[in-house]
């Protein structure tokens, strides 16, 4: 699906790495203004190999950025977890949410857990309802069927309005 040229808005991919789930979500940002794309997540099975499923999610994140086109793309940082082998595996999904939209030639953004509350709540400590309230408030009409797509969509909220902040900075520079 490709959008027209010119000065259309700024379409952001926001990524929930997980090896089970893989949250997405795809927004347009123009100026404060945000719009709800599209949002879902790619499912692994534990009884495949860990190679095979991040396959999936490679293959997955690749389908999906030759179909949205986004523009850029955002990716949540993993929390520490108790157990190291649980961490790991999930490090390894977050390399390939990194990896796929790099190779794609997007930009990406990575942001703590924290933040992302943060940018769309208001507080770091936001729970998980919260936060898909927000979302669903911030992007009338969002379809949230799961958490980490909303999650994935409260991320890439996030970047919209980080980069938002940013690029005015830079004009304020440049005056």
């Amino acid at each position: 699906m490709s959008r027209p040229a010119g000065n259309s808005p700024t379409r952001i991919l926001g990524l929930d790495p997980g090896l089970t789930h893989t949250g997405w979500g795809l927004i347009e940002s123009a100026g404060s203004h945000l719009r709800f794309v599209a949002a879902g997540a790619i499912s692994t099975s534990s009884g495949e190999e860990l190679s095979r499923r991040l396959v999936e999610i490679h293959n997955g994140l690749s389908h999906l950025i030759g179909e949205w086109t986004p523009d850029e793309a955002a990716v949540e940082h993993t929390y520490v977890n108790k157990n190291p082998a649980a961490a790991l595996k999930l490090g390894q999904a977050r390399g390939v949410a990194l990896l796929v939209p790099a190779l794609a030639g997007l930009p990406v953004a990575e942001y703590q857990a924290m933040e992302v509350k943060r940018a769309v709540v208001g507080t770091g400590h936001a729970d998980k309802v919260q936060v898909q309230d927000m979302v669903k408030r911030l992007l009338p009409g969002a379809v949230l069927k799961r958490a980490d797509a909303a999650d994935a969509l409260a991320i890439a909220i996030c970047h919209a309005h980080h980069r938002g902040t940013k690029n005015l900075l830079a004009r304020l520079v440049q005056v």
